[in-house]
């Protein structure tokens, strides 16, 4: 018997809407104590998915909301349990008071991700479907959403099912022959599921190859904005977020630690990291700041080097270009084009890309955000809902390739068919981890606990 949880599945601030949902066995029983159909219906005999008119009352049975209320028996429903929702106005008193009454006729709160976990244990989802919950939720661009909705229509584990499916009848073949040699079972030659083999490891390593794409497109890219004090570093981080977000003066050192923001260029968030500016200081904090810039450097995907267009090179700039050089990608900003250029000696940028911008007037800024948001668009895209966005799904998978061609080296090394099936069977564990076939419960624990209650 599953107790009945319930929680509030809308934010805790005034809207239009807000949500009170229930899911166990007593969903249903417990909804009928708490609300009164203007048409007196019976909620333990109302139809499924249809929505009723009527008021939530409090513990003290008081009309606290006019709301709707629908319900929906197990196993037909989000969980594979009974359900109820309570569809109100979004005065989070009314919200609390309800869900109060609720607890006072049996409920109990529910624990983040606990109904989409109750979904997956039920059978009514996979893992990877369930880990696409709160990848729509946390979704920043509408690319993000559309694989997102993709994998909650099972596009990755239609995949790995398949895969999964093969194996298993390799597996399954030798067994027989095995366990039962004298029936009248074709004999197991491992050599005739070698092009299986190859078609499976070929797909898995399409999957894998979008994650690198996949996890830009969830995560955003990190970008660490760099230069010496006082080249607008600041005001470039103000002109990208459209406001104040950093303290901008003539003061050198005015920025001491590190700020973050995100911004987002069509299909590609950049999670900006404005720094201290790089210099030679006694001072302790500044040392601390420009420690944290030179680190923030090393770890970023994308370095943004900001230099004075109205001032001449110093040993200080010197400095900065080297490290741009040292990263992954690294692209120069001439700041200040609305003063006077100063003489400057371009060779010093040779092979680096390099962008004139005025973070005071704007100008220069729009193509320099195409440039970077073209910059991290190449790559395996993969098909919508088949990119990979997950690390958890993307080490399995990759395990899983390794796994196979271990198999692969044994059959071409001639070694009996139980050892190539080793891999084989290591494969299919792996895999079972995509969809939840076989994981471990601690793992499982731990992929629901990133959800928001009410979910």
């Amino acid at each position: 018997m599953a107790d009945t949880i319930a929680a509030i599945a809308t934010g805790n601030v005034i809207s239009a809407i807000g949500i009170i949902r229930m899911s166990g066995d007593d969903a249903i029983k417990i909804a009928a104590k708490v609300f009164r159909s203007v048409r007196n219906v019976d909620l333990e005999k109302a139809e499924n998915r249809k929505l009723y008119y009527g008021y939530l009352l409090d513990k003290n049975g008081n009309n606290i909301d006019l709301c709707l209320c629908t319900i929906s028996r197990g196993p037909h429903s989000y969980t594979g349990e009974n359900t109820a929702e309570f569809q109100c106005h979004g005065s989070p008193v009314v919200l609390a008071e309800g869900l109060s009454s609720l607890f006072a006729a049996g409920a109990r709160q529910a624990g983040p991700g606990e109904f989409t976990k109750r979904a997956f244990l039920n059978g009514c989802m996979d893992l990877s479907q369930a880990e696409a919950v709160i990848d729509i939720i946390e979704a920043e661009t509408s690319e993000a959403a559309q694989n997102a909705v993709g994998q909650l229509d099972k596009a990755v584990s239609i995949k790995t099912d398949a895969i999964y499916d093969d194996l298993c009848d390799i597996m399954a073949h030798f067994h027989a022959v095995l366990d039962y040699p004298d029936e009248d079972i074709e004999d197991f030659q491992l050599e005739s599921y070698k092009e299986i083999l190859d078609k499976d490891e070929k797909e898995l390593k399409y999957l894998l190859s979008t994650y690198d794409r996949g996890k830009i497109m969830k995560e955003g890219i990190k970008c660490a904005v760099i230069g010496k004090p006082n080249v607008g570093k600041s005001s470039l981080l103000n002109a990208l977020v459209g406001y104040e977000r950093a303290i901008v003066t003539d003061i050198a050192g005015t920025t001491r630690d590190t700020i973050e923001e995100k911004i987002r260029l069509g299909k590609t968030v950049l999670r900006l990291v404005d720094t201290a500016g790089i210099h030679k200081t006694e001072d302790k904090v500044e040392k601390i700041g420009v420690d944290r810039a030179m680190e923030a450097a090393s770890d970023a995907q994308l370095v943004i080097a900001v230099f004075d267009g109205s001032c001449e090179l110093t040993d200080e700039d010197m400095f900065v270009i080297e490290q741009v050089r040292k990263a992954n990608n690294g692209v120069i900003l001439l700041n200040k084009s609305d003063k006077d250029r100063a003489v400057i000696n371009m060779d010093a940028f040779h092979g680096i890309k390099l962008y004139e911008v005025s973070a005071k007037t704007g100008d220069g800024i729009d193509e320099f955000c195409k440039a970077v948001e073209e910059m991290f668009a190449g790559g395996p895209k993969g098909r919508t809902g088949e990119i990979i966005t997950n690390a958890r799904q993307a080490g399995a998978i990759g395990a899983a390739v390794d796994a196979i061609a271990s198999a692969k080296v044994a059959m071409e090394e001639g070694l009996t068919p139980d050892c190539v099936l080793v891999g084989v069977e290591q494969a299919m564990m792996n895999i079972g981890e995509i969809s939840g076939k076989t994981i471990r419960e601690d793992i499982t624990a731990r992929i629901f606990e990133r959800f928001c209650v009410g979910k």
